[in-house]
């Protein structure tokens, strides 16, 4: 396969977390178990809200969407990282190096977009509870999801054809357990002032923005609770986004940490360790945060199964 400039390459090799046998089956058994954690939670969280017509409001579609966006995410780095484990190989193809940074970044945005997506829904639904079912009507929750997959496909399209366009010298090998567009950048041999600023200028918008909106979300909705008279009425109210504010929190101080912390070390194995927290972690705890937090799906999970959840 040619990649820019005349430079043949066919494959890249992941160094993974660690070289170690010993080491490398208890990743495998970690990772197999988290992922499966993942998928299975998940799923379940899209079971529920599809079953119970109770659950068949915007705050739950959003939901659902975010649990499939979570499992696609996890999909695109832990398989293949599990795959190469099993089989003893760190090889990835061209083609599949490049697949796996198109649907990571992909599904990246899409995570960032739904958190902010749905501040927004928690915001109409607290700040103006009379107009809520008038202004989030399903036709809006439908745009504003497909708004999301619009601008996070067009993202990645952007940033992988320019990454398309790099040369890659002698050195394929990439410190991490899956094609990372930073790393991929930091290993060509061509120019890469261009596909920097690019990157650089799209994490403030696709991420900045959106956090922008949530703080402004919540700013607002502490605002009015503050303004309740009762206690009962302050609980119930935050009660409402009490799940959602976890899951912004955990993603976004994950996120910024691994950022922070690559920017602080030269250390790529620290730097591919700390992002397992954001890649792995944080999808795999959203279903636990919404089932446990959550009444409105605690019920449902008692209808469906019949078993009581605590």
């Amino acid at each position: 396969m040619e990649s820019g400039n005349d430079t043949w390459i066919s494959e890249f090799i992941l160094l993974g977390l660690s070289e170690e046998p010993e080491v490398q089956l208890l990743i495998f058994g970690l990772f197999l178990s988290m992922y499966m954690i993942t998928v299975f939670g998940n799923l379940l969280i899209i079971l529920v809200v599809h079953s119970d017509s109770h659950l068949h409001t915007p705050m739950y579609f959003f939901l659902a969407n975010l649990s499939f966006v979570d499992i696609c995410f996890t999909s695109t780095t832990i398989p293949k990282m599990l795959w190469n484990i099993h089989t003893q190989s760190k090889v990835i193809t061209y083609e599949g190096c490049f697949s796996q940074i198109f649907f990571f970044i992909v599904f990246g945005c899409l995570d960032n977009l739904l958190l902010m997506v749905m501040a927004y829904d928690r915001f109409v639904a607290i700040c103006h509870a009379l107009h809520y079912t008038v202004i989030m009507n399903p036709q809006l929750c439908r745009l504003l999801v497909l708004v999301s997959w619009v601008i996070s496909v067009l993202n990645s399209s952007l940033q992988s054809s320019m990454l398309f366009q790099l040369s890659f010298c002698t050195e394929v090998e990439i410190p991490h357990f899956f094609c990372e567009l930073n790393k991929m950048i930091q290993l060509a041999c061509s120019d890469t002032f261009l596909n920097n600023m690019v990157m650089y200028f799209v994490i403030v918008l696709l991420a900045g923005v959106p956090l922008t909106g949530i703080l402004y979300s919540y700013s607002k909705i502490i605002s009015f609770i503050c303004r309740i008279s009762s206690d009962h009425g302050k609980y119930k109210a935050f009660s409402t986004c009490a799940s959602h504010l976890s899951v912004v929190s955990l993603f976004y101080c994950t996120s910024l940490g691994v950022y922070l912390s690559s920017a602080a070390t030269q250390n790529s194995h620290k730097s591919a360790l700390a992002s397992v927290m954001y890649t792995v972690v944080t999808p795999m705890l959203n279903p636990f945060i919404y089932s446990l937090r959550n009444r409105d799906i605690k019920r449902a999970l008692k209808r469906i199964t019949g078993v009581p959840v605590t």
